[in-house]
């Protein structure tokens, strides 16, 4: 018998962490086709809520927020990507230049998963896509141009994306869905909360997640 699992990812498109998270809760997830039904509803978080336009070099941003070293960053940069590619995520070899606001792309997340927005399954694809954007490709999330431009690749609409993007539309429904899980105790990401009960913190190796997930199915 099938378990349905109700799956909700708290993350940002900024944070290499939930990238590779989320690309190990897919394997997970594909190792245990007909045992759970997963849905996954992607919720936000903001890593750097107060980022200004134009964004931050990501070195002078790291050494001010962790106080890390040159060589500290550099041995995480490759732990990211060994990381990475042990569960078929691309980081950019050269890293990130600069870390950027991710708001604008919350909002487009929340729209893209909205019950009225069809079809199904394009929030996770534009998840994907940002977290590509960003982190293969080095594009900054913060551009209208480039969100525009991974709407329409995903399926989504970009005349309506744009109405979203000249406006404040679901502005406050995700500053309501970000206070909701601070003021659930996450702090940081990736966050993922099964069946509004059970938590999974961090990008998690996929044997983890394959084996919370089954426990959590069976009931254990």
């Amino acid at each position: 018998m099938t378990t349905p699992l109700r799956i909700d990812f708290v993350s940002d498109v900024s944070c290499p962490w939930c990238a590779i998270g989320l690309s190990a809760l897919e394997m997970a997830l594909q190792r245990l086709a007909g045992e759970v039904a997963a849905e996954l509803h992607f919720q936000p978080f903001e890593l750097n809520p107060g980022m200004p336009p134009g964004g931050q070099d990501i070195a002078e941003h790291i050494t001010e927020k962790y106080g890390s070293t040159p060589e500290q960053q550099a041995q995480m940069r490759e732990t990211i990507r060994s990381r990475g590619a042990e569960v078929g995520f691309t980081f950019s070899k050269d890293g990130r230049d600069r870390i950027y606001n991710t708001f604008d792309a919350h909002r487009l997340l929340h729209w893209a998963g909205a019950p009225t927005t069809r079809p199904a399954g394009l929030q996770r694809a534009l998840k994907r896509a940002l977290l590509e954007a960003y982190f293969t490709h080095g594009g900054g999330p913060e551009s209208h141009e480039l969100l525009l431009r991974l709407v329409g690749e995903v399926g989504l609409d970009p005349a309506r994306a744009r109405a979203i993007l000249d406006s404040d539309e679901y502005a406050l429904e995700v500053r309501e869905r970000e206070r909701h899980y601070t003021d659930a105790g996450i702090n940081s990401v990736p966050a993922i909360i099964v069946n509004e009960k059970y938590l999974i913190s961090g990008g998690q190796p996929v044997e983890t997640f394959e084996q919370a997930l089954r426990q959590i199915a069976r009931g254990d």
